[in-house]
């Protein structure tokens, strides 16, 4: 874990809770990337996913939960990620997304979870 998103209100589901601009690269420097602690922080990019993006806002903090509160949506047009509610939130909750981009998908991921 470590950094973290809360919310401090009651979120209703369907709820668009952040809209995050974000720095696209390319895969040259999704490479350099991956060997730098930015790896942990990066989004994979584009529909064939070679391409990589730093979100600037609290996209890259939120933490992952394979029973997320919310899930996120890449816009590739406006260069944007969207993260919306998928159930109600209660005020001092966390704001979970699933890394593998269902919201409730089941795969691993590639850390170790606690």
């Amino acid at each position: 874990m470590g950094r973290g998103v809360f919310t401090s209100e009651q979120i209703k589901p369907e709820t668009i809770i952040e809209i995050a601009p974000v720095i696209v690269m390319d895969c040259n420097d999704k490479k350099l990337l991956d060997q730098t602690a930015l790896y942990n922080y990066i989004f994979e990019w584009g529909v064939e996913r070679k391409q990589c993006c730093v979100a600037l806002g609290y996209a890259s903090v939120y933490n992952h939960s394979k029973t997320s509160n919310c899930e996120y949506e890449m816009d590739y047009e406006e260069q944007q990620i969207r993260i919306k509610a998928v159930r109600a939130i209660e005020a001092g909750e966390e704001l979970f997304i699933n890394y593998n981009g269902d919201w409730n998908a089941a795969n691993a991921v590639w850390f170790k979870e606690h």
